[in-house]
């Protein structure tokens, strides 16, 4: 089992310097399918292997392993020099555009870690490797989904180059950066020591900076390095957490720091807060996601998905334990409840369909983050259900769009009215991506629940949580209900289009839906089998579910109604002929219901559109205000963190 751990890690890496080297489209594609066939097997083999031996906690270095207390120093010291390298490429890409600040942030950072690392105030624990529930849980996200991804991104760079001929053919570098992604992600759940999480945290802020800037015009590198200066911001304070606690608590052994008294871990926990709150695009940190936008489709869907965020909130989770009743639990809860609500207001203002995922992506890592924040059983419990639901949506809306966008020349929502009849297949698997964010049974909503109950029990500020979710909750069914009106609205006349979506393509984005179907009829299982345990394992007493198996049954229904029916009725319409009585247009109608002519004669054409509100609650009017009331928020914390630290 070892060995399989370990090779989680390294065969990323591999695959990374493979693809680098492959410059053939047949290869590349071989190496793909191969090696992230491998990657999803291995994952599936850690499972496997854990469960078999049993499912308790694995740490490394073990007696007589492959991984050795003798090897570990030296590993840290291979670290310390990649992470000099990284330091080098930041600081290269900064100079030549001149973003001397950014340049100044990672260095003082990339310094301090090198100090720390050569002085010796490192001390225990520096080189543990931890696989638990929670570390699985991530691992199986990153391998499956992460690794679909890479399989998608096959057919849809090469259509991405043939329709962007002004962007320089860059593949071999983009897919060695998936990979190594890929490979930072499980190093960083893997590992149990802070300097060895931190080593993995910036490896996903330099390749995501990269992965952004992937087309290098002005727009995609000023986004690039946006994302670049506000994850190194959030990486200062991971570094300034290691110095605390190596200094001051003798040890940077995460388990060990959550295992202290409350009252002396308090700063080194607010400190992994804020960090934790940077990566996962929490307000006031919440553009460098949007930023993203501009990569191609894969590179949004990993970073919205299956990687760089969940890293966030992985960590947010990890400290849940520990968050209730400290100030940093206030601080994120009040966040990630805020973020939850404004992210929503501000998807309902965009007909923009990667934007509007952008939004809600932020928005629901809000929730998640608000239910680490409360750091009780039943809030973390639903963050756990709104994390695996959320990474297998999300990563199958994002390529869905990428898909749609090449099949119809446009990702606006307006430009998607009467796709079930013009791309039937890719509006269904829009439909079932949009469907496991909001409806029941599916295991957003359910977590939704949960958590608005879990939140008035515990009292508090977490009462305001309840209020900023139910808000949150009724502009989250506004924006999906808004686009689902398109797919579903079949203008007369319209006809089925020829897909140009690829196998890779569809393999991707078929096995994304399979995987979300089989979660919602799965759930009851995983939640009791899985989630509970974990929960247990983290030192929590007892979960309490306010959802029955009746209830359950009673969403199932539904859902299977919401689908049934309408299917039904397509079925039964098209045996049975209808005549149309034309519309009346204020003039001519040519016939197809669309077109006429004015009182004038000019040709006119009828269009009804959605109404977003970008003039009432846009992000221009209040994404400023609120974003400055965020850094009131963290300031204020970190205050009183700092006075009752010292």
């Amino acid at each position: 089992m070892e060995f399989c751990i370990l090779l989680l890690i390294l065969l990323p890496f591999i695959l990374s310097a493979a693809q680098f080297a492959t410059r053939s489209e047949s290869a590349r594609r071989i190496l793909t399918y191969a090696g992230s066939g491998l990657v999803i097997a291995n994952t599936l083999a850690v499972a496997v292997l854990w469960y078999t031996g049993g499912q308790g906690s694995v740490t490394l270095p073990a007696e007589g392993g492959l991984l050795t207390e003798a090897i570990v120093p030296f590993i840290g010291y291979g670290m310390l020099g990649v992470e000099i390298l990284l330091l080098g490429v930041v600081l290269w890409k900064c100079i030549s555009r001149r973003r001397f600040l950014i340049a100044t942030l990672a260095l003082a950072q990339t310094g301090l870690m090198v100090w720390l690392e050569l002085t010796g105030k490192i001390h225990e624990g520096a080189g543990m490797i931890r696989l638990d529930r929670l570390s699985l849980l991530l691992c199986v996200i990153v391998g499956i989904v992460g690794s679909l991804i890479c399989i998608f991104a096959v057919g849809y760079m090469k259509d991405y180059h043939h329709h962007h001929t002004e962007v320089a053919d860059r593949r071999p570098f983009f897919f060695s950066m998936l990979y190594i992604f890929l490979g930072a992600m499980f190093g960083l759940v893997l590992s149990g020591s802070l300097v060895w999480i931190y080593f993995f945290w910036e490896i996903t802020s330099v390749v995501s900076f990269l992965l952004i800037g992937y087309t290098k015009d002005d727009r995609a590198m000023h986004n690039a390095f946006r994302a670049l200066w506000m994850n190194l911001f959030g990486g200062a304070f991971f570094a300034a957490a290691i110095a605390y606690s190596a200094m001051k608590l003798k040890t940077v052994n995460l388990q060990v720091i959550l295992d202290r008294p409350s009252r002396t871990i308090g700063m080194v926990i607010f400190l992994l807060a804020i960090a934790a709150l940077t990566k996962s695009a929490q307000l006031p940190f919440s553009k460098w996601l949007l930023g993203a936008m501009v990569a191609p489709t894969p590179t949004s869907a990993l970073l919205h998905s299956a990687t760089m965020v969940k890293a966030g909130v992985y960590l947010l989770l990890r400290l849940s334990p520990v968050l209730g009743g400290q100030v940093a639990g206030v601080m994120v809860q009040f966040i990630g409840g805020l973020t939850f609500f404004v992210a929503s207001l501000f998807a309902i203002t965009h007909s923009d369909g990667k934007r509007v995922l952008a939004w809600s992506t932020v928005s629901n890592l809000g929730l998640i983050t608000a239910c680490a924040g409360v750091g009780t059983a039943e809030t973390v419990w639903a963050g756990a259900i709104l994390l695996i639901f959320h990474a297998v949506s999300k990563a199958l809306l994002f390529q869905t769009v990428g898909a749609i966008e090449h099949a119809i020349g446009s990702r606006n929502i307006e430009d998607m009215h009467g796709l079930f009849r013009r791309q039937p297949g890719l509006a269904s698997a829009l439909l079932i991506g949009i469907a496991g964010m909001f409806l029941a049974p599916f295991g957003m909503l359910i977590a939704k629940w949960e958590a608005l109950t879990a939140f008035l029990t515990a009292g508090g500020i977490s009462v305001l949580l309840v209020i900023l979710v139910a808000f949150g909750s009724a502009t989250t069914m506004m924006y999906w209900t808004q686009w689902l009106i398109k797919l579903l609205s079949v203008p007369a006349g319209t006809e089925e289009e020829s897909d140009p979506t690829t196998r890779s393509q569809w393999l991707s984005l078929s096995s994304h839906i399979g995987m979300m179907l089989l979660l919602c009829a799965a759930y009851p299982f995983y939640s009791d089998w899985f989630v509970t345990p974990m929960l247990l394992d983290m030192g929590f007493e007892r979960v309490v579910h306010v959802l029955s198996l009746s209830d359950r049954v009673v969403m199932v229904a539904l859902l299977a109604a919401i689908f049934l029916i309408p299917a039904g009725a397509r079925i039964f319409a098209k045996k049975i002929h209808f005549d149309r009585s034309p519309l009346y247009m204020s003039g001519v109608n040519e016939g197809d219901h669309r077109h006429y002519e004015d009182s004038y004669g000019q040709p006119k054409k009828m269009y009804l559109s959605n109404w977003y509100l970008a003039e009432v609650f846009g992000e221009q009017k209040l994404f400023t205000p609120i974003a400055w009331a965020s850094v009131v928020i963290l300031a204020i914390g970190l205050i009183v963190a700092f006075g009752g630290a010292f």
